[in-house]
């Protein structure tokens, strides 16, 4: 008498595959039936389930792999499009960096000073982005990463305290789930959880902001002391008054504003009460330079909160701030 097949569903990107395979077939025979479903090929495949086996073979069975009836696994991976567009995402970040190089290489020096903006631009700034291949929408998660090593307000406290990082990089949630942030050897790296739990998006930029400035502040602070605590302030308020000045009259050529100030600094100053109209409480009176210091001390309060949080979520204490990439 044969054996009773077997029943399981295969996630990928947030589409379920129902399969129903023979208890001796192989995980290699699962992974061609996966990549004829999802377009993903077998070496760029990773199953995520609770394994028999800690690292089974492709001629194991999915019995022996541990693979049984009504399982749901999730499944990891790109097509070879997708990591295409990502070579030519990193090739294009590759050229910009070069254009950048040789114009610095051609400034000339000051008699007066021996660092010149041009330099300290290069020097002072994450010298390289990297997204996790293997996760979904690696270009997307690239972009991402080039948004905020690009941030303006980023930028400006990076050269104010001359912050320097070789890598910007992400966590994957499902390989460090207690994890928000981790900086490697004082700028080595930095790693950041950008991306959603089930891996169908990103978190807010804001927050993954908030984390960027809690991980260079390890740049100079190892552990989370007092030192730690009014750097990693000052450097949240430093962004928070950047960004104020140049809501208040920066502009670019055409006249544009150069920064859209984001909603949730605005969200600060209102104040809503439970079961009521929700309409927003500011005083009629209330000047606009006011109600700006408000927006600023309301931002504030809020990242100190946040702070405690990022603490507990902070692998750079311990002992994986010291792991090498």
């Amino acid at each position: 008498m044969s054996s009773p097949l077997i029943s399981f569903t295969v996630t990928h990107r947030g589409t379920p595959y129902p399969l129903t395979l023979r208890p001796d077939s192989t995980l290699a025979s699962l992974y061609v039936q996966l990549e004829g479903l999802t377009g993903v090929p077998p070496s760029l495949q990773k199953l995520l389930y609770k394994a028999r086996l800690r690292n089974p073979g492709d001629d194991a069975s999915i019995v022996e792999a541990g693979i049984k009836d009504g399982l749901k696994v999730q499944m990891l991976g790109s097509t070879p499009q997708e990591i295409g567009g990502l070579q030519a995402a990193e090739n294009e970040q590759q050229r910009i960096n070069r254009i950048m190089r040789e114009r610095a290489m051609k400034v000339p020096v000051k008699v007066r000073s021996t660092v010149t903006s041009s330099s300290a631009t290069l020097n002072y700034r994450f010298h390289s982005l990297e997204p996790l291949p293997h996760l979904p929408k690696p270009s997307s998660a690239l972009e991402l990463l080039t948004r905020i090593s690009n941030d303006p307000a980023i930028c400006h406290v990076m050269q104010k305290h001359k912050f320097s990082v070789g890598l910007l990089t992400e966590l994957a949630p499902h390989e460090n789930p207690e994890l928000l942030g981790l900086n490697v050897n004082r700028g080595q790296a930095i790693k950041l959880r950008i991306r959603t739990d089930a891996y169908d998006g990103f978190r807010p930029y804001l927050w993954i902001r908030k984390v960027l400035c809690h991980e260079l502040a390890h740049n100079e602070w190892g552990d989370h002391g007092e030192n730690f605590k009014e750097l990693d302030s000052r450097l949240n308020k430093e962004v928070a008054e950047f960004e104020r000045a140049a809501r208040e009259g920066t502009h670019d050529l055409g006249g544009r504003e150069v920064y859209e100030p984001p909603e949730e600094l605005e969200a600060e100053v209102y104040t809503h009460v439970l079961g009521g109209s929700g309409e927003p409480s500011i005083s009629l009176n209330e000047s606009r330079e006011d109600r700006r210091q408000r927006v600023l001390e309301a931002t504030m309060n809020r990242l100190r909160k946040e702070e405690e949080q990022l603490e507990q979520s902070c692998g750079t204490a311990g002992p994986s701030a010291t792991e090498t990439s």
